[in-house]
């Protein structure tokens, strides 16, 4: 008997069944939005405490440059969802350079954000500057890991650009793609 036929089908995923990709990446994206939740429960309740240290700390920031930064990773989540139906279509090669696009746009949100941090930093706020920086830097350093762990998922199914490995990767990378459409109104609009 072979390795191939001791393996068993699992009776299923229940909910997961219907969702692209593998089932694990679904099981690893929910608790990584509940990390997220909490975080950002946190921001606002800790908002509401104290507005007025919050709006001072929201005034430090730079609402165009995260602006930019999030139409540049909505677009990277767009050349994802098109590597992903490149990759439906057996068209590898397209599916590929689709992700490379996704994953270049997403280098450069980092790069974005590392400006960001440098001037923010170079202007007084750190880490320990006040409840809201101590938050913001939490959030937004989290969501910075997130995106390059994204980057890398990509890089590594980007070789063969499966159809089930390319749909795993991007709900991952949508996943970042969300996180941020919520925080950065939270974190720079919201007053």
């Amino acid at each position: 008997m072979s390795a191939v036929d001791c393996e068993v089908e699992p009776d299923g995923w229940g909910a997961f069944d219907g969702l692209p990709g593998d089932p694990m990446m679904w099981v690893l994206i929910g608790s990584e939005l509940v990390a997220f939740g909490l975080l950002l429960g946190a921001f606002a309740v800790t908002r509401a405490v104290n507005p007025a240290l919050f709006a001072s700390g929201q005034a430090a920031l730079d609402a165009p440059l995260a602006g930019l930064n999030t139409i540049v990773l909505v677009t990277s989540g767009w050349a994802a969802a098109r590597g992903t139906a490149a990759a439906r279509a057996a068209r590898p090669g397209l599916s590929r350079r689709f992700l490379w696009l996704a994953m270049a746009l997403g280098a450069a949100f980092i790069a974005i954000k590392l400006t960001e941090y440098r001037s923010e930093i170079a202007g007084g706020a750190v880490l320990e500057s006040s409840p809201f920086f101590t938050l913001y830097f939490l959030l937004t350093g989290f969501h910075l890991l997130h995106v390059a762990l994204g980057i890398i998922i990509l890089a590594v199914i980007c070789r063969h650009a499966q159809p089930v490995h390319v749909e795993t990767a991007t709900a991952f990378w949508h996943m970042v793609d969300l996180v941020w459409i919520v925080m950065f109104p939270m974190l720079y609009l919201v007053r």
